[in-house]
């Protein structure tokens, strides 16, 4: 409408003359502010009267009515909208985005919606109209990755209890606009499912270069994914730089000042980076540059990967590259790994490695085994993490029912695969109080070249079948233990290395990456259809790219 408009109710036939007038405002669908089915200019609208109306003053002028707003189109999808009627918010040329008093602490977040947005950045000054506005809001409910998004009155302001959450609110705008071309009106109350929400990357078996792991990380983010495992030593190479044993560091890796930017951008978009030095297994460019200390069978046969860990040297200059990595990477973490060690896929373990039962007995007992030898090794690398203030993290198929020792429960338990010798149900695990985080290989992992039997998971079945409880195979840990599941991680391993480029990897990876982000942060079926979905992924694009 034309907010200079103004309708005179002079009589009873003027006030249907408002009504009318009402209704044509109310119809106007296309934004442009033109009144339709009106007079021409200049035309009056009072109707033909017999004697001239007595004077009254004016109503105001009609305002336009907007339909109730929807959910902004997000991925994931936003938990809670309470709708409202109003244009939403679109930035304009005047637009900002502000700070609110004594929330500085955001200007990072602020800084970096802005420079997305192509606006201005004020600081921590007073929001205006057209504005965005970020405010920390200490004593807000609903956990440090929440956040509250109200749109009204020509302005966003998002208000959160801690920076991750005021961050994961900025994403929500950049995708509404992206989707939608507006953010809508209303108050978006939105929070995570789960608190590890992540990406697992092998660059041991495939060097990635630096710029395509940064990548990920701003795809991750506008996903409001929050966590990135690095598994960056395996028997095929050995990929960031080492001061401590610079020996066993492959050709062709990321130098220290690459992974220290990779970290800061993580940090920047609250993402926590976590190294994975995998052992007893999975250590064969270590045991190159140190081949005495290779596991070798009773007949003097080397197992590929596998240190002998009846020797002192083992632990020591595995311990020596786990303290060198938690002093480089500052998140909570440390992957401690603990899988498929060779000693333990033979039908004799004692029989055939004698060394390991005979330390296994010196250290723990004459009734312990090669497993409960696994199990202390397993226990020592984590109080090595821990004494780095990290929280260790550990494969499932490193934890053993029944033994002379016990995996500390303070270990998070990776669950990845039930193929291994005497695999345990999930259930095992939750039973026994242990926190559990989903990699379940049927749908969760993308294995380059597909080797045993492995295919490449795909987004649909993620969306329609996997969620966080659906730790092996398809079926779902009973509800009990939900609390327990800490979340899930997408999960590339490039046992054929050749098999993809890192561009057919990011490609082959990008919905499969949304549908898990999905199902991580909002524990209800999803509303849209797969098809909607993916239509949706193609509208906000490749935001890491």
């Amino acid at each position: 409408m034309d907010g200079g408009k103004r309708v005179n109710r002079h009589s009873t036939g003027g006030l249907v003359a408002v009504a009318v007038l009402s209704l044509t405002v109310a119809g106007c669908g296309d934004g442009d502010g033109a009144d339709r089915g009106t007079s021409a200019p200049g035309t009056a609208t009072t109707p033909a009267a017999t004697s001239p109306a007595p004077e009254t003053s004016p109503d105001p002028s009609p305002t336009r009515t907007y339909p109730l707003s929807t959910a902004p189109a997000t991925i994931p999808a936003v938990r809670e909208h309470e709708p409202a009627r109003g244009p939403g918010w679109k930035p304009g040329a005047g637009s900002a985005v502000v700070v609110a008093k004594g929330s500085g602490a955001l200007a990072d977040e602020a800084r970096l919606l802005a420079g997305e947005l192509k606006t201005a950045y004020r600081g921590e000054a007073a929001a205006r109209p057209g504005d965005v506005e970020l405010a920390l809001n200490t004593g807000q409910a609903g956990g440090p990755e929440s956040y509250t998004l109200t749109t009204r009155d020509g302005k966003v302001r998002i208000s959160a209890p801690d920076e991750a959450g005021a961050f994961y609110g900025t994403r929500t705008v950049k995708q509404a606009l992206r989707s939608g071309g507006t953010v809508p009106e209303g108050v978006v109350r939105d929070r995570p499912a789960k608190p590890q929400r992540g990406l697992n990357l092998d660059i041991a078996r495939k060097h990635f270069d630096a710029a395509w792991i940064e990548d990920r990380l701003r795809d991750m983010a506008d996903l409001k994914l929050n966590q990135l495992v690095l598994h960056f030593s395996d028997d095929q190479g050995f990929r960031i730089a080492s001061t401590s044993h610079p020996e066993v560091v492959s050709k062709d890796h990321l130098t220290t000042a690459q992974v220290r930017r990779i970290i800061a951008l993580a940090n920047r978009l609250h993402i926590d980076v976590v190294p994975e030095v995998d052992s007893p297994g999975h250590l064969g460019a270590v045991l190159r540059a140190h081949p005495q200390l290779q596991l070798r069978n009773v007949q003097g046969a080397p197992r590929q990967g596998a240190i002998d860990i009846s020797k002192p040297e083992s632990a020591r200059i595995v311990d020596d590259l786990i303290r060198e990595y938690a002093a480089l990477f500052p998140g909570p973490w440390f992957h401690v790994g603990a899988d498929e060690y060779q000693a333990l896929t033979v039908r004799d373990p004692a029989a055939s490695y004698p060394q390991l039962a005979r330390a296994a007995r010196q250290e723990f007992g004459a009734n312990a085994t090669v497993e409960d030898l696994a199990t202390g090794w397993l226990n020592d690398r984590a109080a090595v993490a821990n004494a780095a203030k990290k929280k260790a993290k550990a494969w499932n198929d490193g934890f053993f029912a029944g033994g002379t020792v016990t995996a500390n429960k303070n270990i998070e338990v990776e669950y990845w695969t039930g193929k291994e010798i005497g695999a345990r149900e999930p259930v095992s695990y939750l039973a026994e109080g242990r926190k559990v985080v989903n990699l379940n290989d049927e749908y969760l992992y993308y294995v380059l070249g597909e080797p045993n039997e492995f295919t490449y998971p795909t987004g649909r079945r993620i969306y329609e079948e996997w969620t966080p409880r659906v730790l092996r195979g398809s079926s779902a840990a009973p509800e009990r233990y939900a609390g327990q599941i800490l979340g899930g991680r997408f999960a590339v391993w490039c046992d054929l290395a050749d098999a993809q480029t890192q561009a057919q990897v990011a490609d082959g990876i990008r919905m499969p990456l949304r549908a898990t982000a999905q199902k991580l942060w909002d524990p209800a079926t999803p509303e849209l259809t797969w098809q909607q979905f993916q239509a949706l992924a193609n509208k906000l694009g490749s935001t890491g790219a």
